[in-house]
C-alpha cells in the first residue's frame, strides 16, 4: 500500500480519536456537567484500533504499547457500563 493510504489511515484514526472529546464536550455543555457519553468510549476503540494499524505499519514500539493499552481499557469500560445498565434493569424488575 502506498504512503498516502497510509497518512489517510493515520488521520482518519486522529480524527476519529479526536472526535471523542468534541462529544464529550458538547454532551457535557447540554447537562451542564462533566460526563463520559458512551459514544466517546466507542470513539475511543475505533480511533485506537485504526491508530494501533498505523503504528504497527510504521513499526513504532512506543505507539503501538500506547494504542494496545488503551483499546483494552475503552472495552473494559464499556464491559463496566453494560454490566450497570443490567444491574441497574434487574433492580428496577425487582422494585415493580
Amino acid at each position: 500500500m502506498t504512503a498516502t493510504y497510509w497518512l489517510v489511515v493515520g488521520f482518519a484514526g486522529q480524527a476519529l480519536f479526536g472526535m471523542r472529546f468534541i462529544i464529550q464536550w458538547i454532551i457535557s455543555e447540554k447537562r451542564g456537567e462533566s460526563v463520559i457519553p458512551l459514544p466517546f468510549w466507542y470513539l475511543s476503540i475505533g480511533g485506537s484500533l485504526i491508530l494501533l494499524s498505523y503504528a504497527i505499519h510504521k513499526q513504532d514500539p512506543v505507539f503501538i504499547l500506547g494504542q494496545s493499552l488503551g483499546s483494552i481499557i475503552y472495552i473494559r469500560n464499556l464491559i463496566l457500563i453494560s454490566r450497570k445498565k443490567k444491574a441497574l434493569a434487574i433492580g428496577n424488575i425487582e422494585n415493580e
